[in-house]
Order: C-alpha cells, then structure tokens, then sequence
C-alpha cells in the first residue's frame, strides 16, 4: 500500500515541478500586501543562481536578525526578501532599512524555495547576497535587474 501512494505522490510532484510558469503564478497567489517590488519569474531565477552560488562560498547573510545586524553596520549587497512571509511585522522594517542605506532589494515569491537556494531545508524569509570576485558577473546581473524594479510609493 505504501508503494502506491508514494508512486501518486511523486507522480503529483513532477506535474507540478514541470509546470514552472503555472507554479510562479501559485506562488504569486500567497503574497503578501507589502510584496513589493516583485522580481519577475526570470529574475528570480538569476537571482536564486546567484544565491547559490553565494551560498558556496559562504557570502550571505540569512535571516531578518543577522541581515539587520549587518545593514545597520554598513554591509553593501543585495537583499532579497521572501513575499509569502507571515506575519508582516516580522520584516516589515527591512525595506525601510534598505531604502534609507540606497541597498537595492526585491521580495520573490517563496520563501521555501529561497532557503532551498541558500542550500538550507528551512524556509527563509530575508537573505542578504554579498559582492564577491568569484560570482561577479551573476551578481552584477542581479544588481541591474534589483536595480531597475520599481520601489512602491
């Protein structure tokens, strides 16, 4: 019996791990109000790559204590910010935080899928991607990207 439903189950988990685009639009359902500004699926996706990439040589900081205890020391990077976090209250204070230091941020949709990109089983919901030689490029390209979305009024 158990083989049987193990076989549904992963045969439920590969549709919906096929489906990318009708994934993102599920995740975009569970944001928050606050949710912005939104990477774009094709940004968020450069910038998961980038994360793992920083991950690997240990150049983020994670979580909403030790991101604020480095933005309040000055620590330049790229913060992203998980949309789906509840309650508010708990980051509520960190686009505040960036926009007063210029630090570019944007919020994605999950914050499974960014503590999976950070290379942890637990979710996430604030991640802070430090500048680095060996990634340079990607981390540019994010930049860019962070830089030119929209900040809400």
């Amino acid at each position: 019996m158990t083989k049987a439903k193990k076989e549904k189950t992963t045969g439920e988990e590969e549709e919906e791990t096929t489906g990318t685009e009708r994934s993102y639009q599920q995740l975009i359902t569970n944001l928050n109000p606050i949710a912005q500004p939104l990477a774009s699926r094709k940004v968020t996706k450069k910038i998961y790559k980038c994360i793992k990439k920083a991950s690997k040589l240990k150049q983020i900081r994670r979580g909403v204590k030790e991101v604020q205890k480095f933005i309040n020391k000055g620590e330049k990077g790229i913060v992203v910010l998980a949309g789906d976090t509840l309650p508010i209250d708990v980051y509520c204070h960190i686009p505040v935080m960036c926009e007063e230091r210029n630090l570019p941020y944007a919020y994605i949709p999950s914050k499974v899928d960014l503590g999976t990109s950070a290379g942890s089983k637990r979710p996430t919901c604030v991640i802070m991607i430090k500048p680095h030689e060996e990634y340079q490029e990607a981390y540019n390209e994010c930049l860019e990207e962070v830089a030119s979305l929209p900040l809400p009024v």
